[in-house]
């Protein structure tokens, strides 16, 4: 009963985490028009690292180089999938909804990373979704009735997602015998290094900022980053990779839902077909051990 009630808080953990970050989609594409893409992203995970610091301030005695370097590489590998998605939101041919669902490409390509690192091969769910997944992306990608285009936006995306899956395995591998909650703050903090030399050389911060903007930014920092990777980082710890994967991948759905309601984001036949063929990828490559095996009777 035990184990079941921390497996059902793991997940609820981690869905809490996606309805948040459904909603970060169509935020960012505001923020981003009134400061600095590498700014943004300092203050986001600098904020971040700080305030879980101060949280866990009687913890921090158990740092040691294993935590720093596991830290540094969960740090950069997220603060790239950041960068490269936000450029792609800032693209004026990517949508929040098309950001979202580009982004998701991460589920599909867990397993195989798996596959680098443990030898365990792919199964056939894992191939069909795979090309399901790249079938899905032309559609939600490709320009007009033009199938051969991708713009530059959702070319970032797919980029960021491809981080997004590196960053997820190594997740689960590094969050083993270590304090799950030292090791987000860590990873906090050398994303917010990262993003803070670019911007400290190539960005200049407005003289005047939005106020809405600034609510925003706090609002991204602590619930989108602190709050979220924290939820991620301990229920991904209490998860199957496949199962948090899978629970994951609905940040896409709520990213389609949240834009389409706040943004008024027109979604059309090919970009809806293109949505569900995705996420009918997710699901065949995430759900496959959990399909029901018909029963032989024998006379």
């Amino acid at each position: 009963m035990k184990n079941t009630t921390v497996s059902l808080l793991a997940k609820g953990a981690l869905l809490l985490a996606t309805i948040i970050w459904g909603t970060t989609f169509f935020i960012m594409e505001g923020v981003i028009n009134n400061i600095g893409i590498y700014s943004l992203l300092a203050f986001r995970f600098t904020f971040a690292a700080v305030l879980l610091a101060i949280i866990l301030f009687k913890s921090l005695k158990k740092i040691d180089f294993g935590y720093i370097w596991r830290g540094m590489i969960l740090g950069v590998l997220v603060i790239t999938a950041y960068i490269f998605q936000t450029y792609g939101l800032a693209d004026a041919q990517t949508t929040p909804g098309k950001n979202a669902f580009l982004t998701a490409i991460y589920c599909i390509l867990v397993p195989f990373i798996f596959w680098g690192i443990t030898k365990n091969r792919p199964d056939r769910y894992n191939i069909i979704a795979a090309i399901l997944c790249l079938f899905g992306i032309t559609l939600v990608s490709s320009s007009g009735n033009d199938f051969k285009s991708i713009c530059v936006g959702d070319a970032l995306t797919l980029l960021g997602g491809i981080f997004f899956a590196f960053h997820m395995v190594c997740v689960s591998i590094f969050s083993k015998n270590r304090d799950v909650l030292l090791l987000t703050m860590l990873q906090f903090l050398f994303a917010g290094i990262c993003a803070f030399v670019p911007a400290m050389f190539l960005e200049k911060l407005p003289s005047a900022i939005p106020s809405g903007t600034i609510f925003a930014v706090i609002y991204l920092a602590l619930f989108a980053t602190c709050l979220c990777y924290i939820l991620q980082n301990v229920g991904q710890k209490y998860t199957e990779p496949s199962s948090a994967a899978l629970i994951l991948s609905l940040e896409a759905v709520f990213g389609v839902i949240f834009s389409i309601i706040f943004t008024n984001e027109i979604l059309t036949f090919k970009l809806f077909t293109g949505f569900a063929i995705i996420f009918i990828a997710i699901l065949i490559s995430e759900l496959k051990p959990k399909f029901p095996k018909k029963k032989v009777e024998r006379l």
